[in-house]
């Protein structure tokens, strides 16, 4: 069953920036029939932070309305790098790193959507059609159809031209991801690509792509394609990271704690579409919210996105621990309790399983630092044991930098 008023949530919510054709989207959407679409990610890094994920949160509401989703991963176009908004070129990777990326980003992207059932989500690679793809094929099929003097008008390519450095190898780029879609639209029937606003230039020429083809061969490629605003701070960069480092969605890369203090950093002017992305709370209610009073928007915010990411648990947790921030730890500390202290734990596991730190590295990168206190006395060694004897009353007070506390009982 095909939910037809999704067009109307999209624009409801703010989420529709650009479409090369929007009545034929609204058509698309309306017509109770479920389409086929995809949005493409370069795998250049091993996991995505909050900032990447603004168009699987849609892709998300497709997959629930009936829509079939692709995630399109570009183990080729990755090769060359988007030039897209960049002063130089992307550092080139190898194969098998690129590889090793896609596959711990897939973990990632279960946060969002649903790999199993009738209509679960796929991920395809562009790796598979363009490995072996003859070059003067390729050119005479598809590089006819691109006017050189036009890709360079394209603010795709501005901030290389400004520096002088672009190069033939990335002008490639747009060609490729314009291919995709006419291969996509082939061999999955993908009509529908969808992807930020700064993918509008190479989203534009998938779709005319597909208009000259058409005219060559007389196909009939309906195809259109779309963007969503971009999550960007008052200075105009992009949300996603933070005076401290990336809000990373795999939890071995961030504490429940940094994640959700990471949210509450969230520009004023931004919360509006924090909430229409990551939430399902109705519009009306969250305006309402954020005219009321922002602060307590914005900790529901943190509360909700924590939860939809990481589990009600962490949130709870996150969520108390940032109520004690102005505190010395005290009765108001959360409680972490430990049921088997044995022998003693060492002081780099028992930060991993309160959830102060989120793994070992982070732990002993930390305590290095004089960033783990005891009983109000720095923690100088990695390799420290706790046992019985440092509880009092069967209780122990650990601190990490200066406001983040938790009580550990036995």
């Amino acid at each position: 069953m095909v939910d037809t008023n999704l067009f109307n949530t999209l624009k409801e919510r703010g989420l529709i920036y650009q479409s090369t054709d929007e009545e034929a989207l609204k058509k698309m959407l309306e017509d109770g029939k479920p389409i086929a679409l995809y949005e493409g990610t370069d795998p250049t890094m091993d996991s995505l932070h909050i900032g990447h994920c603004v168009p699987f949160c849609i892709l998300r509401r497709f997959q629930q309305a009936g829509h079939k989703v692709y995630l399109l991963m570009g183990g080729a176009t990755a090769c060359i790098g988007d030039p897209t908004g960049k002063s130089e070129m992307r550092t080139l990777m190898t194969k098998e790193q690129i590889q090793e990326n896609i596959e711990k980003i897939k973990n990632s992207l279960r946060v969002f959507l649903d790999f199993e059932g009738e209509n679960k989500a796929e991920i395809v690679n562009n790796a598979d059609w363009f490995t072996g793809l003859d070059y003067i094929d390729f050119m005479r099929e598809v590089g006819v159809h691109f006017n050189v003097n036009s890709m360079l008008t394209n603010e795709i390519y501005a901030n290389r031209i400004k520096e002088g450095g672009l190069t033939f190898f990335e002008m490639g780029y747009m060609l490729m991801q314009a291919y995709d879609f006419v291969h996509l639209n082939k061999d999955k029937g993908c009509t529908l690509e969808w992807g930020g606003a700064d993918q509008w230039g190479n989203i534009v020429a998938g779709v005319e792509l597909a208009r000259k083809l058409n005219y060559v061969d007389g196909g009939k490629r309906a195809m259109v394609g779309a963007t969503n605003p971009l999550l960007l701070t008052p200075e105009g960069k992009k949300m996603g990271k933070t005076e401290k480092g990336a809000i990373w969605i795999d939890k071995d890369k961030i504490s429940a704690y940094d994640f959700y203090q990471g949210i509450y950093q969230t520009p004023d002017a931004c919360v509006e579409m924090m909430f229409a992305l990551f939430t399902d709370l109705p519009m009306p209610e969250i305006r309402e919210l954020i005219k009321k009073d922002i602060v307590l928007a914005k900790k529901r915010l943190c509360f909700e996105i924590t939860k939809f990411v990481r589990g009600e648990e962490d949130a709870l947790l996150a969520q108390k621990m940032s109520e004690n921030l102005f505190t010395e730890g005290g009765d108001d500390a959360p409680v972490f309790k430990l049921d088997n202290l044995g022998d003693g734990v060492n002081i780099c596991d028992l930060l991993v399983m309160t959830k102060l730190c989120s793994s070992k590295s982070e732990a002993r990168r930390i305590i290095e630092g004089g960033g783990i206190s005891i009983k109000g006395e720095k923690v100088s060694s990695y390799a420290l044991t706790i046992t019985r004897e440092d509880f009092k009353d069967n209780s122990l007070l650990l601190k990490k930098g200066k406001k983040n506390f938790i009580k550990v009982q036995i």
